[in-house]
């Protein structure tokens, strides 16, 4: 059956007006009324049945629409009893009359309201021109580019071409789109028409490409940008990347570079005009990525102590499938290496002809020489990182073998071994800037009072995880392992400096008898148990000292633990199993993403600096930190496959987006869409998803596709990102299949917003506050510490700070309101409300009713003699929230001149 057609232009959206839809209206009384919606014919109206009042009253002229908001932007949608249940992207508001009343709108779906929003600013903006307007952009440059593209093909003139080349000319400009689609595409239009032949003319290729490459989200998005017209300008995609993408700094020379590299026309790179297509490649381009690209280089302060970041790490890294009967591999160790980890295992047993190999003891695991495998971590230590790398060594071997361990690192690693003693005067472990190039032992060392050319050491670490894989999983048993003891050379003992590994007694003997340069390993049962009981103690241990936290053996199938739970209370060094593929793996591989992927995060400032505290079960806000609130719209899908190990038969999904966060308890949650059926290509999805995220720092997003209509597998993609990293604005997110590759051509295209509950965050990325409904006012308040000078300096401290609190609370509530009385959602930045509220500032006769002022930090605004009572009230609360300042807002001249206002811009 043919599909529905798509909207790809102005002229779309008009006809579809004039053949009406059903659209609710809401009224106050929270009543809505099922009413059908048309435009005249001649496009002077817009009228509405049935209705009781005589059906000339029943219509509103065009020329009265003052403007048409998107959203539940007006005091009807926001009095009304049953709003919560409206979808915000479904309705829409026409504002009309001198006294600025509202015809409040709901439709079927977003798509239905995009068509009218854009419809009817199209005719706001051409009035009785809209029919010249809509002729002559038949002939216009995107479908002059397509014409040009069938003529290159048709070199002998005859005006048609085959079936096959249509096909691949129009999936090399659109690489996603499957040959048996477009096909499909052309057989449908030829048996429409009566059509016998394949052969393809000019106007057929034009109208299949319109229908296949026009995505009918990013349209609507360029005409809100475009001034209605059907391309941007220098001008208007200066304005989009200011307002919506958060771009600082930009010019008009950055548009331009930007149309150059992305615009497929002649015509338009000529006249810096980017088309649908244009703004479209460059929206799924890497510059219009989720990831915000400042993090895939090292951004972060490397000169921290060792202890004060999450570690990269690998579990059993020898191992390519499971702990008990898999396959051991010196892949494993070029994989993980090449993935950024810095802390890599090595099970060291003796082996035949005196060569020690490594393997998991007691199991069915193969072996592999020792010495191999040393040799290609000299060859990858630093291949995707120059930070430090630590071998954690679980040394099983008699002296004999030992010494020949020692023999092959020295003689393979050399000078990049870090042997150096530490220095009993420091506190805290030395930088990885500092330890750049340089491996590090995490191994048992003898006593400094050992005069022998060996000596014995406790075996607690492996004796507890041995005493597991016999099945003893009691918590209590882990501290009560019997102590075993062996032989330790002391040329070995020699390679340890910093990393020496110790058994944990209990938190307060560590704060008072621990060196800074001592490890201790946890199996996660007793660091869980550690979590939940002691979560300030462990967090306070990990300022100062290394934590290693491995996986428990009984894991068998070497399925991973959930890596949060250990970050969460700033254990560094959380051992995964990288063979293993899932939820777990891809939060460890997003996690490390967002420091160039150089295998060390920098961690919260809460959990580094002596004098915070933190616990890591908080299911609150976190004190001292501004909570932030994540806005998420899933607007589309593109190029979804099948899953894998799905038995279902053909190609076609129904599938669904689940939206995670990861962090502390108080953040973890999670929100799905509705399912779309029968659409993997271009699935529409249009609904919006709020998050409030307590410590960002530690916070991450997880977008899953999945099936909805599945046999044997629902897993299509998903990708991981810290909350750091999120850029925001409209941003297509890359998709990964199970294993970490990249899904060709399959992404979700999102708009992501990141406001504040109460100030803070980065300037770039944060907008202001949000009012959540009438709170009582939180003020801070100051712990007495009982010591009578620090008590008395602090006291006095008390009333300023709860000035300031009132002083910032006033000023966001004032901000809130102002974005409310432009019509727009609380999401809105101020660039985009003064780009909503400019059209107002000129009167009937194009004279000023309010003059801007440009020489402050924000615009001023100053109302020029008797203006309607609701732009007064909008200049008020303006100047309620920005007192003044100098200008900084370089789009925003484009703003003013283009609505012709009277601006006071400084000598």
């Amino acid at each position: 059956m043919p599909t529905e057609k798509k909207i790809s232009s102005a002229s779309d959206c008009i006809n579809s007006m004039v053949e009406g839809s059903e659209l609710k209206k809401v009224r106050s009384n929270s009543r809505i009324y099922h009413r059908y919606f048309l435009l005249d014919a001649d496009m002077q109206s817009l009228r509405w049945e049935p209705s009781k009042k005589d059906s000339e009253k029943a219509k509103i002229d065009i020329k009265s629409i003052k403007e048409v908001r998107t959203g539940k932007n007006t005091d009807i949608f926001r009095s009304n009893g049953i709003s919560d249940q409206i979808s915000e992207d479904c309705a829409f508001s026409v504002i009309y009359g001198e006294n600025y009343e509202s015809l409040d709108l709901v439709a079927n779906s977003a798509d239905v309201a995009n068509i009218w929003v854009t419809g009817l600013r199209y005719l706001i903006s051409y009035g009785k021109h809209t029919l010249d307007m809509l002729e002559s952009s038949q002939d216009n440059m995107r479908t002059s580019w397509v014409s040009q593209m069938f003529s290159e093909i048709d070199v002998d003139n005859l005006g048609h071409i085959t079936l096959c080349n249509a096909v691949q000319c129009i999936r090399n400009l659109n690489p996603g789109l499957k040959t048996s689609k477009i096909e499909l595409k052309f057989k449908e239009l030829h048996k429409s028409k009566d059509k016998a032949g394949t052969e393809v003319t000019k106007e057929e290729f034009v109208e299949v490409f319109h229908e296949l490459c026009t995505r009918p989200e990013i349209y609507f998005l360029l005409v809100q940008f475009s001034s209605n017209k059907e391309f941007l300008d220098t001008k208007d995609l200066m304005m989009f990347l200011e307002a919506e993408q958060g771009v600082a700094h930009i010019n008009e020379e950055i548009s331009l570079e930007i149309i150059h590299k992305y615009e497929p026309s002649k015509e338009g790179q000529e006249k810096g005009w980017l088309s649908i297509d244009g703004f479209t490649n460059y929206l799924m381009s890497p510059d219009c990525y989720i990831f915000d690209p400042e993090h895939k280089k090292v951004c972060q302060d490397m000169k921290q102590p060792l202890s004060h970041y999450f570690i990269n790490s690998s579990h059993n890294t020898y191992l390519i499938e499971d702990q008990f009967r898999g396959p051991s591999d010196i892949t494993g160790y070029i994989r993980a290496l090449k993935m950024g980890c810095r802390s890599v295992e090595l099970d060291v047993w003796d082996g035949p002809d005196n060569e020690p190999v490594i393997y998991t003891g007691h199991t069915m695991t193969s072996q592999i020489v020792f010495r191999s495998v040393i040799d290609i971590i000299n060859q990858y230590a630093f291949f995707a990182s120059e930070y430090p790398l630590i071998l954690c060594l679980e040394n099983h071997c008699s002296i004999k073998q030992q010494k020949v361990m020692v023999q092959h690192m020295k003689k393979i690693l050399g000078d990049k071994l870090y042997t150096t003693s530490p220095n009993v005067e420091e506190s805290y472990l030395p930088s990885p800037d500092v330890l750049k190039g340089k491996i590090l032992i995490k191994a048992k060392k003898l006593s400094s009072n050992c005069s022998g050319v060996e000596g014995d050491v406790t075996d607690e670490d492996e004796g507890a995880e041995m005493s597991q894989r016999t099945g003893k999983e009691n918590v209590e048993q882990l501290n009560n392992v019997p102590v075993k003891r062996f032989q330790l050379c002391k040329e070995l003992s020699e390679l340890v400096s910093i990393c020496k590994s110790v058994q944990f007694k209990e938190f307060q003997v560590s704060f008072q008898v621990q060196k800074y340069w001592e490890v201790c390993s946890f199996n996660e049962v007793l660091a869980s148990k550690y979590a939940n009981e002691n979560p300030g103690d462990f967090v306070n241990y990990n300022k100062r000292f290394l934590a290693r936290v491995f996986p428990s053996p009984m894991r068998i199938d070497s399925s991973n633990m959930n890596p949060q739970d250990f970050w969460k209370c700033g254990c560094q060094i959380v051992a995964m199993n990288f063979q293993t593929p899932g939820l777990m793996m891809d939060l460890n591989i997003g996690w490390f993403r967002q420091n160039g992927n150089c295998g060390y995060v920098l961690r919260p400032a809460i959990m580094r600096e002596e004098v915070s505290f933190f616990s890591a079960n908080t299911k609150d806000s976190v004190p001292g930190v501004s909570p932030q609130l994540l806005h998420i719209k899933i607007i589309s899908g593109q190029n979804f496959p099948k899953p894998k190990g799905s038995g279902a038969k053909g190609d076609v999904v129904d599938p669904y987006v689940y939206v995670e966060i990861h962090g502390i308890p108080a953040d973890c949650a999670e929100q799905r869409t509705k399912t779309v059926n029968q659409n993997g290509d271009a699935p529409i999805f249009d609904e919006s998803f709020e998050f409030q995220i307590n410590l960002p720092e530690l916070a991450m997003v997880r977008f899953v596709v999945l099936d909805d209509d599945y046999i044997g597998d629902e897993f299509i993609g998903q990708y991981t990102i810290p909350f750091e990293c999120l850029q925001t604005g409209y941003r297509h997110v890359p998709l990964q299949s199970l294993t970490g590759e990249v899904l060709a051509h399959a992404s979700l295209f999102v708009h992501v917003a990141i406001t504040n509950r109460r100030g803070g965050g980065k300037p770039h990325k944060r907008g202001l506050s949000v009012r959540k409904g009438k709170k009582s006012r939180e003020y801070a308040s100051l712990r007495t510490l009982w010591i009578k000078t620090v008590d008395e300096v602090f006291k006095n401290a008390q009333p300023p700070i709860r000035d300031a609190t009132d002083l910032r609370e006033n000023m966001q509530n004032a901000v809130a309101s102002f974005k409310e009385l432009c019509g727009l959602s609380s999401v809105a930045n101020l660039m985009q409300c003064m780009l909503a509220v400019s059209p107002r500032f000129l009167g009937p006769d194009n004279t000023p009713l309010v003059v801007l002022n440009l020489s402050e930090q924000y615009p001023t605004m100053e109302l020029q003699g008797i203006v309607p009572e609701v732009l007064k009230k909008i200049v008020t609360t303006y100047d309620t929230a920005f007192p003044g300042g100098r200008s900084e807002w370089p789009a925003i001249d484009y703003i003013l001149t283009g609505q012709r206002l009277a601006v006071h811009r400084p000598s």
